[in-house]
């Protein structure tokens, strides 16, 4: 039996949890703890589901040594990649876009130890991570207990995340001014938790589909699938948030901020990744606008990126660039259908992000 295969018996047996009786007090808030931030902590959720499952198929494998290049240790990531998170997206379950040792703080060369060196920000899935990978590694026989109560719960929380978007009921009466406001509001909303920076990408996501299928020039180009809004620069190794590409080399970037005015500092960030990345045009908008206190700085800089890597920088509103968007796609109502897909397929904005998409959608409505 391979991992993939002892995963899905796992997971089918999951469903129900009620004769489960074995589980200390304490490692069972250690499983809500990971469960309840699964959408946040995907990495962590997803390697401990790797170890837990190479335990039970490996018991006498110490699962804290995560990296071949270990004493006595073994490829977790390969794992991972080749059995765990597909088989994991196959549930429909939160997953990473590859893996979870592509999470910084997972990937650093120290075993899995309770005094592990990597910096792992949260500290209560730090906690939590840790001492299920002890318990485990010293009581394999509950491997099995472990992975199907976190799997019941993770199911649970995906499940009550799940929003059905309500469709526009008269699409012919929907205008730019009405779109435009619609997001405005989407976006500005005081939401009170974590993931509404992803709404305008998704916004932009949609657009770029439209605008990759009419415009000619896109001819020959793809968009690259959506990352991680939660990876860091380095680990998600893009130019952007959206990605053109032409001939298998990057053709368009676009950047995205929500709560950030363009200033000096985005620009010399951008420009590193222009370097490394070399895109024909780069697109840096925010909802907060362009700082112009350094607007002679930001000048500047966009000058010298064009000049020395012929790549055109663009930096303007989020807002004003729907509104030029929207009168170059030729169907409005195609833009609401894709953003709204993407909103509620999205497994990184919450559920009340969702909800308010939907709440919005009904004032259209009226």
């Amino acid at each position: 039996m391979n991992h993939k295969q002892k995963l899905e018996e796992i997971f089918k047996k999951s469903s129900v949890v009620d004769d489960i009786d074995d589980l200390p007090t304490k490692y069972r808030a250690m499983i809500d703890n990971i469960a309840n931030k699964v959408f946040s902590q995907k990495g962590a959720y997803t390697v401990l589901i790797t170890l837990s499952i190479h335990k039970i198929l490996h018991p006498k494998q110490d699962i804290r040594y995560h990296q071949n290049s270990m004493e006595n240790g073994f490829s977790g990531r390969t794992i991972d990649t080749k059995y765990i998170t597909p088989t994991l997206k196959s549930f429909d379950l939160p997953s990473m876009a590859e893996s979870g040792w592509l999470t910084r703080s997972l990937e650093q060369p120290f075993p899995y130890t309770l005094d592990y060196n990597g910096h792992i920000q949260d500290r209560e899935i730090k906690k939590s991570f840790l001492g299920l990978v002890d318990y485990i590694q010293n009581n394999p026989e509950k491997c099995e207990n472990v992975m199907r109560l976190l799997l019941h719960k993770v199911t649970l929380i995906a499940q009550e995340s799940k929003v059905k978007i309500i469709p526009l009921s008269d699409p012919d009466k929907i205008t730019i001014g009405k779109m435009v406001k619609a997001l405005h509001a989407h976006f500005s909303h005081n939401y009170h938790i974590f993931g509404g920076s992803k709404l305008p990408v998704l916004a932009f996501y949609a657009i770029y589909i439209i605008l990759v299928e009419e415009l000619s020039r896109f001819k020959n180009c793809e968009l690259s699938p959506l990352g991680s809004h939660t990876a860091s620069d380095r680990t998600s190794k893009t130019a952007g948030d959206i990605q053109v590409m032409k001939n298998d080399k990057l053709f368009e970037a676009v950047e995205i901020k929500l709560d950030k005015p363009i200033d000096a500092n985005l620009l010399r960030i951008a420009k590193k990744k222009i370097i490394t990345y070399n895109p024909n045009r780069y697109y840096l908008l925010s909802h907060e606008g362009v700082n112009m206190s350094e607007f002679s700085d930001i000048k500047n800089v966009i000058n010298e990126i064009e000049q020395k890597h012929g790549c055109q920088v663009i930096i303007n509103g989020i807002i004003p660039s729907l509104k030029y968007y929207f009168r170059m796609i030729s169907d409005l109502e195609k833009f609401f259908n894709e953003y709204s897909k993407l909103v509620e397929e999205d497994d990184e904005i919450k559920k009340t992000h969702k909800d308010i998409w939907n709440d919005i959608i009904k004032n259209l409505n009226q």
